[in-house]
């Protein structure tokens, strides 16, 4: 697949970090499960960008209904996988960064859901962003609004809460502001750092994968969220996924605690306020669902207490080719 660039294409900046930013060769990875007619919008939305992806990679979770054909018959000849059963937005996401990498050489990797609707200059806005920064950056990513343009509360980043005078400034000069973390929904990863520090936990299933694996990415390295690049995300109500989480907080509680107290992602000070956040947050979750949530937490607080995650080439063992380029990111990067 080939790109096309905005009509004159944008203007190199001097004495930036990525001068060749455009011509950087960008991988999208999709992720999809059973919701065949927002795929569709999301590869039609893809076809559409002014500044195309090179590659498209498409995950199908072990779809039952149509998603699968309709990402094999789509015009933007996307290089689809097929997983035999369904390992979650993790595991999603840790074979299709692994096949972008290994199958495809990608030097970015731009990653979202299917229910992820880029607007058509989206990647543009964030090869822009990157190509002005004075400082090498290791994500970028996109700001996320609901159908009716509203912020999207589900997808709201991290702020940088140590930034210094001087990062704000580098951000700003690039159009955007310093971040710690990011969500998966449109999300520009720099496939250098993710070969040297390896891909998301697929054990995580879902939620905090992309909180444990952008925290990662940025400890030591830099983000931004570019307000110009807009996706939109159609998800069915406008809330946090917390909202109402039902037997998900199982996960919510297991992750968010391996990523808190089994990895290196945060300096210590960080896993204090995240912790603390998170604490008060699950406490608010208990009184508003009159504790029914309490005894699912407490599988999660065992289950995270119990053992860490297993390595993703064992959770994806049943995909022998995606286990493979799993196992050659992560081995690559000692882990």
């Amino acid at each position: 697949m080939t790109h096309s660039a905005p009509a004159g294409g944008p203007t190199p900046h001097p004495g930036t970090a990525h001068p060749d930013a455009d011509s950087a060769r960008v991988v999208a990875v999709v992720v999809t499960y059973n919701r065949e007619d927002l795929l569709r919008e999301c590869l039609d939305a893809l076809a559409g960008q002014q500044r195309r992806p090179d590659a498209v990679v498409v995950i199908d979770n072990a779809s039952s209904d149509a998603s699968g054909a309709v990402a094999d018959a789509h015009p933007i000849g996307a290089d689809v996988v097929h997983l035999r059963r369904n390992v979650g937005g993790a595991g999603g996401f840790a074979a299709g960064m692994a096949r972008a990498l290994v199958r495809h050489g990608a030097d970015w990797v731009w990653l979202m859901d299917d229910d992820t609707i880029p607007r058509p200059g989206a990647l543009a806005a964030l090869l822009s962003a990157l190509e002005a920064s004075p400082v090498r950056l290791s994500v970028l990513s996109s700001r996320a609004v609901w159908t009716d343009g509203r912020d999207h509360p589900m997808n709201t980043q991290r702020a940088r809460l140590d930034a210094s005078a001087a990062e704000k400034q580098d951000a700003a000069r690039a159009g955007g502001l310093p971040i710690r973390t990011a969500s998966y929904v449109s999300a520009l990863l720099n496939g250098q750092d993710v070969r040297r520090l390896g891909l998301p936990y697929a054990d995580y299933f879902i939620w905090s994968d992309d909180f444990e694996h952008t925290g990662r990415l940025l400890r030591h390295g830099r983000g931004l969220q570019v307000s110009a690049s807009v996706v939109e995300h159609r998800t069915k109500v406008f809330s946090n996924a917390q909202a109402s989480p039902g037997s998900r907080f199982y996960y919510d509680v297991r992750n968010r605690l391996w990523a808190l107290l089994r990895t290196t992602s945060f300096a210590p000070w960080e896993r204090l306020v995240y912790g603390g956040r998170t604490a008060l947050g699950w406490g608010g979750q208990l009184l508003r669902h009159r504790g029914t949530l309490a005894g699912v937490g407490a599988r999660g607080l065992v289950a995270a207490l119990r053992r860490g995650p297993r390595p993703s080439s064992v959770v994806l063992a049943t995909d022998g080719e995606a286990a493979a380029d799993v196992r050659a990111i992560d081995r690559a990067a000692g882990r």
